[in-house]
């Protein structure tokens, strides 16, 4: 049976990534409608990938619908602050931070602008060998040294995303070492700081392991971003992730806790 519907489903012409983001916007429609809200004591921290570069897929958010989104949270009388603040002191049920993952080029071009025109505060973690131009993807999409260099001059906050962007319960401590230890020192080298806040890849609650725990603390890095509220691995921080799904019925729910035990998946 399950071979056949497969076979079905090919001779659609559906790829797994349109299976894949079908299943997400079901998912995220019928927890809007029908999850359960919660009761909120302290700040929340929202993790968005790219602003109006598509490839990214359900991860990319087009540039209207991020600045209608931020300026609903705000006239919801919702108050902006960088994720250390939350991280610090848990912030207030009213307190939301914005982050990035990945560093991708439209965070400088499409993101940054709306930031800036809105007086938001906000936080990336870009992939030490992406921004090194050692990646699959086409010329000038991730962002380079001179980008981050301009965003951090602008007051952004930045931490790390690993130098490869690999899922750490499929990688050895070997490369753990190089993705954790090896990212900070490329970013010391290049930036002239080494962060201490780092975002783990996918951010699942299977996503981190260990060992990966244990060398994150011994390579230097005082706070480890996940996402899901619920079901986050022990001693990270929560976020709550955005997709292309998110219009204003969506959004309002994510505010609510609606999706803080949901995860993304792949």
């Amino acid at each position: 049976m399950k071979k056949a519907l497969k076979s079905a489903i090919r001779r659609t012409g559906l790829t797994r990534s349109h299976v894949a983001s079908c299943r997400l916007c079901c998912e995220r429609n019928i927890l809007a409608a029908l999850g359960r809200a919660r009761k909120r004591y302290i700040g929340r921290i929202l993790c968005y990938h790219t602003v109006g570069q598509t490839e990214w897929g359900v991860n990319d958010v087009t540039p209207d619908q991020f600045r209608r989104l931020l300026e609903r949270a705000l006239n919801a009388g919702f108050n902006f602050v960088p994720a250390s603040e939350i991280v610090r002191s848990g912030g207030g049920p009213k307190d939301l931070a914005i982050t990035f993952d990945d560093g991708l080029k439209s965070v400088l071009t499409n993101a940054a602008p709306i930031l800036k025109d809105l007086g938001l505060p906000w936080t990336f973690f870009p992939v030490s060998e992406w921004s090194e131009g050692r990646h699959w993807m086409p010329e000038d999409f991730a962002l380079s040294w001179k980008d981050i260099e301009t965003l951090l001059a602008a007051g952004a906050d930045m931490g790390s995303h690993s130098a490869t962007h690999p899922q750490f319960n499929e990688i050895g401590v070997d490369q753990m070492v190089d993705e954790l230890a090896g990212s900070r020192e490329v970013f010391r080298k290049r930036l002239g700081f080494a962060p201490d806040t780092f975002a783990i890849p996918f951010g699942q609650s299977g996503n981190w392991t260990a060992d990966a725990r244990r060398l994150a603390r011994e390579a230097g890095y005082s706070t480890i971003y996940a996402q899901a509220e619920e079901t986050r691995p022990e001693d990270t921080v929560a976020r709550t992730f955005v997709t292309k799904y998110d219009g204003d019925f969506i959004f309002d729910a994510l505010l609510k806790g609606k999706f803080d035990s949901w995860e993304e998946w792949f």
